[in-house]
């Protein structure tokens, strides 16, 4: 079983989308060392309890596996990452953190289709659109509604569900999804009732 450096975060990695990281902790600034010494590849997983910061965090077990494809190094220690997705995980085991969080980790393929399926642009990018106008309108933060995405349509479901404002939760429901169809049909309910609320939030 092989055992992988892990970053834990308050947010969700989709599999073909970037993160941008600010490495200040010293035991992830080890993480990023011995990454950039080996396969540059740790995963990723989403804090349901706690903060990024100190450990003493819950975790998810379903997560995704990053590559490290940028990096530099301060003066004072501290590291700015660019990684990427590269596939979905699960963690079988978690080791002691030493000095970082370590865990055993299996690969998690989609159970169905290998890719979205065809109308995922058509089902899910006017009503992207539409919410991120609507939260835009409302002041809260969001990605320009007139946003393109890829015409392949399982990158465009990885941007589209890395893009939308949904919260942690229903991202990672996004993520621990079946695979590309159970995905596509979860995201186009998630919108929806999004932007139910923000017409609600705008009438009152």
């Amino acid at each position: 079983m092989p055992v992988s450096p892990m970053f834990p975060l308050g947010s969700v990695l989709f599999p073909g989308t970037g993160l941008p990281l600010h490495v200040f902790e010293p035991r992830y600034r080890q993480l990023v060392q011995d990454c950039l010494a080996g396969d540059r590849r740790f995963g990723v997983v989403l804090i349901e309890r706690g903060s990024e910061v100190g450990g003493g965090d819950l975790r998810t077990d379903v997560g995704t596996l990053a590559e490290i494809v940028q990096a530099q190094q301060f003066d004072d220690g501290r590291w700015g990452v660019g990684a990427i997705g590269v596939g979905r995980i699960r963690v079988v085991r978690w080791l002691p953190d030493d000095p970082y969080p370590l865990a055993e980790i299996e690969e998690l393929p989609d159970e169905d289709d290998l890719e979205a399926p065809a109308e995922t642009l058509d089902r899910v990018l006017p009503t992207l659109r539409t919410v991120l106008a609507l939260a835009a309108e409302l002041g809260l933060p969001a990605s320009p509604a007139t946003i393109e995405l890829d015409p392949d349509p399982t990158i465009a479901l990885a941007q589209a569900a890395a893009v939308a404002p949904l919260g942690s939760f229903d991202r990672q429901r996004l993520l621990v999804a079946a695979g590309p169809g159970a995905r596509t049909a979860l995201l186009v309910d998630l919108l929806a009732d999004q932007e139910e609320l923000l017409r609600a939030q705008m009438s009152s």
